[in-house]
C-alpha cells in the first residue's frame, strides 16, 4: 500500500490514525497485495456456511452420541444433548460477534488466514494469541491424524473383508487417501472448496439415512427383548464428554466466517448448522436407545444387523472423515503460510508450504497408527477450551473494552470485565466456561485410562524390514440384540 492509498483510505475513514490498528502485519490479518491479496470471486453464502458447520461438527458424532444415550438414560441424554447444543450455539454466535467488531473496527482488513489466533490478540493480547494458536494447532493437526486413520481403517476394512483383496496393507491406504487429498488442501479457503463440503454433508445424511433403515428393519424382532440399561450419576458424568466433543469444531468458524460475502449473516448460519446437527443427532439417538437398549457397543453401526447396511454407513462415514479433513486442515495450513510469508495467490510457496504439512500428517499417521489413544487425550483438554471458555472470554472482553482502550491496544483487566459486563451475560458465560472445564477433566481422566491401556504397534515404515504384520485396533463387530445379545434378525450364520 503506498502513500496516496493510505492518505485515501485515512480521509475516507477506512483506516485509523492510530498506527496499532493498523498493524496487521504482524498478525495473521493482512492487507499487503505483497503477501496477500484482497480476495475476489470466492466467497459463501450463509446457507453454505451452514453446511459447512454441519460437516464440520458431524461424522464421528453421528455413530458415538446414541451411545453417550446408553451412558445417560433417554431423558437425561435429551437434556444434557440440549443443554451442550444451545450453549455451544450461544458460544460459536459469540465468535462471530466478536470477528464482526473486530471488521468494523479493522475495515482494511483484507485476508486474515487465522481469525481465532487473531481475536485472541485484538481482546486478550499477545500472550493468549500465542496460546490460542498452539492450541489450535495441536487439536487441528491431530484431529487430521484422526480422520486419516479412521478413513483409512474404514476402506482397508472393506477391502480385505468385502472385496477380499489381502495384499493391500492399511499402511498402503493410509499413504494412498493423503495422495487422494493432497490436491484439495491446495485450495486457498472455504470458498473455494465448498463443493467438497457439500459431498461431505451428503455422506453424513446417507450414513444417518442408512442407520436409520437399519433401526427400523431390527425394531421389530429387538424391541420386544430389550433391555435398557440401569443408569447412575458417574455413567451420566461420563457421557458429559461425549456430548461436548459431538458438537465442538469452533477452531474452524471465524475462518468460515471471513470467508462469507455477508460476514454479519453468520448467525444465521450458527442457528441452522447447529439446528440441522441436533436434528441429525437427536432423533437416530432416541430411535437406537429406544430398540436397541443396553445392547449397544461403542458404536450404533455395530448393532445393526443388516450387513449391507452396515457398510454403507461406514463408508459414508469414512468419506466424510476424509473430506471433512480439508476444512479441519485448512487453518493450519494458512497460519504456517503466514509465518512463511507465502503469497494469498496460488503459486509453488503454497504448494510446497501444505505438502509439508500434509506429509508430517501422514508421517504421525504411519509412525503411530493407533493413534486414537493420544488424540483422545489431547482432545479432552483443547476441544472444550476452544469449544467453549476461549469464544466466552473474547466476547467478555471484547465488550468491556472501551472504543478508546480498543484503539490504544489496552487490555481491560479482569476485574474490569468483571464490573462492566452486564451480570446475567456473566453468569450463563461462567456457567460455559465451567461446564467445558469439568467436561475437559472428566474427558482428560479418561483419555489418562485409555492411552495407559492402549497397546502401540510398530511404525508402518519399520514394518518395512521386518515381518510384523499390523493388527489394527479397529474392527468392525457385529452386536446382536436383546438383554442378552442373543438375537441375529436376520440368521446369519456366526453374526454376533
Amino acid at each position: 500500500m503506498n502513500a496516496e492509498q493510505s492518505k485515501s483510505l485515512l480521509s475516507s475513514g477506512h483506516l485509523s490514525a492510530d498506527p496499532y490498528i493498523n498493524n496487521c502485519y504482524s498478525e495473521m490479518c493482512m492487507s499487503t497485495t505483497q503477501v496477500a491479496p484482497q480476495p475476489g470471486k470466492h466467497k459463501i453464502g450463509w446457507v453454505i456456511a451452514a453446511i459447512f458447520i454441519i460437516a464440520d461438527m458431524v461424522g464421528g458424532g453421528v455413530v458415538a452420541m446414541p451411545v453417550a444415550f446408553k451412558l445417560s438414560g433417554l431423558p437425561m441424554g435429551i437434556i444434557i444433548m440440549l443443554t451442550v447444543a444451545v450453549s455451544f450455539e450461544y458460544t460459536g454466535y459469540l465468535l462471530g460477534k466478536v470477528w464482526n467488531k473486530i471488521m468494523e473496527r479493522n475495515p482494511h482488513i483484507g485476508v486474515c488466514r487465522k481469525p481465532f489466533p487473531e481475536m485472541a490478540k485484538r481482546t486478550m493480547g499477545t500472550n493468549m494469541q500465542r496460546f490460542t494458536s498452539v492450541l489450535g494447532n495441536v487439536t487441528q493437526f491431530g484431529v487430521s491424524v484422526v480422520y486419516l486413520l479412521l478413513s483409512s481403517n474404514i476402506i482397508h476394512y472393506f477391502l480385505s473383508h468385502v472385496l477380499h483383496i489381502d495384499s493391500v496393507s492399511n499402511c498402503l491406504v493410509i499413504t494412498a487417501l493423503a495422495f487422494l487429498i493432497w490436491p484439495f488442501t491446495l485450495l486457498a479457503s472455504p470458498g473455494e472448496f465448498w463443493v467438497v463440503i457439500v459431498f461431505a454433508m451428503l455422506t453424513t445424511v446417507i450414513a444417518v439415512v442408512s442407520i436409520h433403515t437399519g433401526i427400523a428393519l431390527d425394531s421389530s424382532a429387538c424391541f420386544s427383548a430389550v433391555s435398557y440399561p440401569q443408569t447412575s450419576s458417574t455413567s451420566t458424568v461420563l457421557s458429559f464428554g461425549i456430548f461436548l466433543f459431538a458438537f465442538s469444531g469452533h477452531y474452524v468458524f471465524p475462518t468460515i466466517q471471513h470467508d462469507m460475502k455477508n460476514p454479519r449473516d453468520f448467525t444465521k448460519s450458527i442457528i441452522a448448522g447447529f439446528f440441522g446437527v441436533v436434528v441429525l443427532y437427536l432423533p437416530l439417538c432416541v430411535f437406537a436407545f429406544v430398540v436397541y437398549g443396553d445392547s449397544m457397543a461403542e458404536s450404533v453401526i455395530y448393532s445393526i444387523q443388516s450387513p449391507s447396511l452396515q457398510l454403507l454407513a461406514n463408508l459414508m462415514i469414512s468419506f466424510h472423515c476424509i473430506m471433512t479433513l480439508v476444512i479441519v486442515i485448512n487453518p493450519l495450513n494458512q497460519e504456517v503460510e503466514h509465518y512463511a510469508k507465502i503469497s494469498h495467490a496460488f503459486g509453488i510457496g503454497r504448494v510446497i508450504t501444505r505438502t509439508i504439512v500434509l506429509f508430517l500428517v501422514l508421517f504421525v499417521a504411519l509412525t503411530v497408527p493407533d493413534f486414537q489413544p493420544v488424540m483422545n487425550l489431547v482432545g479432552a483438554s483443547t476441544i472444550p477450551m476452544g469449544c467453549a471458555v476461549l469464544p466466552s472470554l473474547f466476547y467478555l472482553y471484547s465488550e468491556a473494552a472501551t472504543e478508546e482502550e480498543w484503539r490504544k491496544g489496552k487490555i481491560p483487566t479482569l476485574k474490569e470485565v468483571l464490573e462492566r459486563t452486564d451480570k446475567t451475560v456473566l453468569i450463563i458465560n461462567l456457567i460455559i466456561i465451567f461446564g467445558a472445564i469439568l467436561g475437559g477433566l472428566l474427558g482428560s481422566y479418561q483419555g489418562v485410562l485409555k492411552l495407559i491401556k492402549a497397546k502401540f504397534t510398530e511404525p508402518c515404515y519399520i514394518r518395512l524390514f521386518t515381518e510384523t504384520t499390523y493388527n489394527s485396533t479397529f474392527q468392525v463387530k457385529n452386536v446382536c440384540c436383546g438383554a442378552n445379545r442373543d438375537i441375529n434378525v436376520f440368521n446369519v450364520t456366526d453374526f454376533c
